[in-house]
């Protein structure tokens, strides 16, 4: 599909930042004139994505998240947050509802949210070099637009 419009932030994995990731995705998200509910499904997602950067893929350091955000062709919003940290040893059993490998205030629901709000959701990781999440989601046009 035909990239229509995109930015790319990049920012240390300071938890402050998962605020200023969540809201730059809605405001980038404003220009396809999404509801109410299509805004905070993007930025629970965001916000799921970047913090699983922030948590888990820097456990002991600061590194950098990069957050891509695209409006292709047919209203499609794709978010794409990206790291360098340790990596996911295996993508299916982190997709599994309830497991964390963080501390006891982790839900272990990260991916089945974010999978829950989009269209779509991809995870590619390799162990000491990082994870990829791309997530997707069409955005509905409104009746006289």
């Amino acid at each position: 599909m035909k990239v229509e419009n995109q930015v790319i932030l990049e920012f240390p994995s300071r938890s402050a930042n998962e605020g200023f990731a969540r809201a730059a995705a809605a405001c980038f998200a404003a220009q396809l004139d999404p509801t109410l509910e299509e805004v905070n499904d993007v930025k629970t997602a965001v916000s799921e994505a970047v913090t699983n950067a922030i948590v888990h893929a820097y456990p002991d350091k600061l590194g950098k998240v990069v957050l891509k955000l695209r409006i292709k062709e047919d209203h499609a919003l794709e978010i794409v947050v990206k790291d360098w940290g340790v990596g996911i040893e295996d993508v299916d059993q982190a997709r599994t509802p309830l497991f964390t490998t963080g501390s006891e205030e982790r839900s272990g629901m990260g991916f089945t949210i974010m999978e829950s709000f989009m269209d779509t959701l991809k995870v590619r990781s390799t162990p000491g070099k990082g994870t990829t999440v791309t997530m997707s989601r069409k955005i509905a046009r409104r009746a006289g637009r």
